[in-house]
């Protein structure tokens, strides 16, 4: 069965905000909520960036029975793999049970503030694995000590291990990157609908003599408004830089380097690529796509902090209903 999910974005809300809203989705049918880890919106416009993991434990407190994902942490810069195995341990004992770690290779954008530089696409998902092989020893509440070619772990134990073990996901973009890290994690994460790389993921646990290939999740961009005007005009002010590719975005350093890169972006160029405005069925043909190529888990990302009450109130229902009609 397809699951539908919601996106916590913290870039585009206040803390407070993002709690009340995971409530709200959660009373409103979704399956699960995805909580994006950033240091810094991609836009200015955007307007915020507070911390995931106070967020995620707030939500796990909060909410009753939706799932949780970070999505996704980066474990090697901005955090140490310690760090980020103590804080998944917590919310999953926090969210008794309903908590999915989420990592990948990072962004530019969040990882160059702590000023380790910012290393080639081979070397982060090197650090990844690494980092992944550390995270999953700690989850044994064994003393662990570790040295790799990247990090150091001395006489490090969690003294909180949750009852249900933390699932791990995993971000990957190309068949490179699924040699490296598919063996390593539960679920795959991918930003688009690629028959090909949820195919290559399955063979690869299939060849390592793994069972099943765990749940696959992505997540698409949509800006629903009773106005279609005001919802491109929406997502053209806050979403434009989506629109470069992970390729482009993993790289650029800042919101104004984002704003230079997408000045000649038009909304129209926006629109095309976003569903936007009232019509649910446009909604459910973009989203399409992915449950057609293996996507098991599909999130719904609302574009606009303001607009996630109204969203929620008068578009949640009927969406996900057409969204689990279509599905079927």
């Amino acid at each position: 069965m397809t699951r539908f999910g919601y996106t916590l974005m913290t870039e585009q809300s206040d803390p407070k905000s993002l709690v009340s809203d995971a409530v709200s989705a959660e009373e409103y049918g979704f399956n699960f909520e995805v909580c994006s880890d950033h240091f810094s919106p991609w836009l200015t416009s955007q307007g915020h960036a507070p911390n995931a993991w106070a967020v995620l434990g707030a939500v796990a407190h909060a909410t009753q029975q939706v799932d949780l994902y970070s999505y996704v942490t980066c474990p090697t810069m901005r955090y140490h793999p310690a760090i980020v195995a103590q804080q998944a341990a917590t919310v999953q004992i926090l969210a008794d049970g309903r908590f999915t770690l989420g990592l990948g290779s990072g962004e530019n954008l969040n990882e160059h503030v702590v000023g380790k530089g910012w290393p080639m696409v081979e070397r982060r998902h090197d650090m990844l694995r690494e980092a992944i092989k550390i995270i999953r020893e700690l989850f044994g509440g064994r003393l662990v000590n570790f040295t790799g070619e990247y990090f150091q772990v001395d006489s490090a134990r969690l003294w909180d291990v949750p009852d249900v073990p933390v699932g791990l996901a995993v971000a990957v973009g190309g068949p490179k990157a699924i040699d490296k890290l598919g063996k390593l994690a539960d679920h795959l994460v991918a930003v688009q609908p690629d028959g090909e790389l949820v195919d290559a993921w399955y063979s690869v646990r299939q060849a390592a003599g793994m069972a099943g290939g765990g749940r696959v999740i992505g997540q698409i961009p949509i800006c629903w408004d009773p106005d279609r005007d005001a919802a491109v005009e929406r997502a053209h002010d806050q979403f434009r830089w989506f629109g470069g590719g992970w390729g482009v975005n993993a790289d650029l350093p800042t919101p104004a380097g984002f704003a230079a890169a997408t000045q000649f972006v038009s909304p129209e160029d926006v629109a095309e690529n976003i569903p936007c405005g009232p019509d649910l069925d446009a909604i459910v043909e973009a989203v399409k796509p992915y449950w057609e190529t293996g996507f098991t888990d599909i999130a719904l990302l609302q574009i606009g902090g303001e607009s996630q009450e109204l969203f929620l109130k008068e578009a949640a229902e009927p969406l996900l209903k057409a969204l689990r009609e279509a599905a079927a």
